[in-house]
């Protein structure tokens, strides 16, 4: 039987009451811890698997400088401008998904079990765009691409999970702060 979260994540009062601001934090905190536990499990399976460390955040710099050449735009790509990308968009993932779990009903965090299956799936859909760019900027094998894409859906599972767990218990946690 599952526990059912007791709050309600939408604010009655968002304008006046800080709680945009409070869901903000929360976004940003959620996002940057759930990458951080994910970019130490990456680093440390691909030590493990003897491939270089950085492996991970040279693919997301050089995919990304691939993906705004598209559009006329000179991006350097390798580790650095990997890691920078990585987190910045771990941090904005971590704030929409809190906006719509607190903005609209159907996702309010009943449970912790909803929290983590909605943390899980828009993580997987939201990631798919960018996953899919991976073979084509870098010209990957088709073996490559298949052991790349499963190992990065397991570790924006991982991430996914922890930001519904961060979400849902700090949401529990603050029930007075975000009825304002």
């Amino acid at each position: 039987m599952e526990e059912k979260l007791q709050y309600d994540a939408h604010p009655k009062d968002a304008a006046g009451s800080g709680a945009r601001v409070n869901g903000l934090v929360l976004g940003l905190i959620a996002g940057l811890v759930a990458t951080i536990v994910v970019d130490l499990i990456m680093v440390g399976f691909l030590l493990f698997s003897g491939k270089p460390a950085d492996a991970g955040f040279a693919i997301i710099g050089d995919t990304a400088a691939g993906f705004f050449s598209l559009f006329g735009v000179d991006v350097a790509g390798g580790v650095l401008p990997g890691l920078v990308w990585h987190y910045l968009i771990g941090l904005a993932f971590g704030v929409i998904f809190v906006a719509a779990v607190t903005r609209f009903d159907a996702l309010r965090l009943t449970s912790m079990k909803k929290g983590v299956g909605l943390g899980i799936l828009y993580t997987e859909v939201m990631s798919i765009p960018m996953l899919v760019q991976v073979p084509i900027f870098l010209k990957q094998t088709a073996s490559d691409t298949s052991e790349l894409l499963v190992f990065f859906l397991i570790m924006h599972a991982i991430w996914g999970l922890l930001l519904g767990v961060i979400v849902s218990y700090s949401l529990r946690s603050g029930k007075a702060t975000w009825q304002g």
